[in-house]
């Protein structure tokens, strides 16, 4: 069954799906294979990165899917994102070429800054560049106004039509916006109800960025630092609004961000999985439930996606996101 997905505004006026395919770590044949099924369920916003190494594998789908005559380039909302090793102004450009060329698009729809710690990378396939003691080599030289201002300059070329940020802190957008020339249009973070980053949401709120949660149901990732979470899947609050509903909870916990008009990218390659996340759309949580699960939230000790251990020794670099608070 094909669901029709309601979509949010961006400052832009493009029309973004407040549901999206999450494909962190789907690789190659999986990731083609997720996207034709997630096209097929009625997903139009999918969102991948240089760095997941899988965008010429989702251009490959998308361009089957579009000559198929299933659908337009204009009916997609496709979102990418800068590496890390490209987070130098004299680099932009040739990152969102290449993004472009192995996504076989002419344009997309959303390019953010992945990150804002730079990383040296000995070439451009070496997206999680690390030295002989396994710490990621940092370019502590990143300079985020001139990389933002490089981002609109993508913009003003036709190759993407709005530009964005992701994993930034409250500090970092203020400089951002004190500067920008087009503001950013969202805002990628992990946002979920073990986790509901609302300071930042309030700092985003205020300059009119919208959001996009990513972990939207906190499943622990290969992080040492998420092993003695509780997994909200099956916390009981969860569960007993689940089975009120006669939901999963996957779709209790999608449906509380999408309630809130917070977009939200789900990953699975599990056809019976991708199709449950966004049939979210006939049901309503109830103030009670949602008063429920924000009662869940535990601020920073919610994160389950801890950089610092895949990145190691990330802490050290100056533009490090959890150097401020929030």
């Amino acid at each position: 069954m094909s669901h029709i997905i309601p979509n949010i505004i961006l400052p832009n006026g493009a029309k973004m799906p407040i549901i999206g395919l999450g494909t962190y770590q789907a690789e190659d044949e999986e990731a083609v294979a997720t996207i034709n099924i997630a096209l097929e369920c009625g997903y139009r916003h999918i969102d991948t990165a240089t760095l997941y190494q899988n965008e010429a594998a989702i251009g490959r789908a998308l361009s089957e899917w579009i000559a198929s005559g299933k659908g337009k380039r204009e009916d997609l909302f496709v979102t990418t994102k800068l590496p890390q090793i490209g987070n130098r102004a004299s680099d932009v450009e040739q990152c969102l070429d290449k993004s472009l060329a192995r996504l076989q698009l002419n344009y997309v729809d959303l390019y953010l800054i992945h990150n804002p710690v730079g990383l040296k990378g000995k070439n451009d396939n070496d997206v999680w560049p690390v030295d002989s003691d396994g710490n990621s080599v940092l370019d502590l030289d990143t300079d985020l106004e001139s990389l933002y201002k490089a981002m609109e300059n993508q913009v003003d070329h036709g190759k993407t039509k709005a530009i964005g940020i992701s994993n930034f802190n409250s500090k970092q957008i203020e400089r951002i916006m004190k500067t920008c020339r087009i503001k950013p249009a969202n805002h990628q973070i992990e946002i979920h109800v073990y986790h509901q980053q609302k300071p930042i949401r309030e700092v985003c709120e205020k300059y009119g960025i919208s959001l996009c949660g990513y972990s939207p149901i906190a499943a622990p990732y290969m992080t040492k630092s998420s092993s003695d979470m509780p997994i909200l899947l099956e916390h009981p609050t969860v569960n007993a609004i689940a089975n009120r509903l006669n939901r999963t909870s996957a779709q209790i916990l999608i449906r509380f961000l999408v309630q809130q008009g917070i977009p939200t990218i789900p990953k699975s390659a599990n056809p019976e999985r991708i199709a449950q996340n966004i049939d979210v759309f006939d049901f309503e949580l109830t103030s009670s439930d949602m008063s429920s699960l924000e009662a869940l939230d535990q601020g920073g000790k919610g994160r389950v996606f801890h950089f610092q251990d895949i990145f190691k020794g990330i802490s050290r670099h100056p533009e490090w996101t959890f150097h401020s608070p929030y």
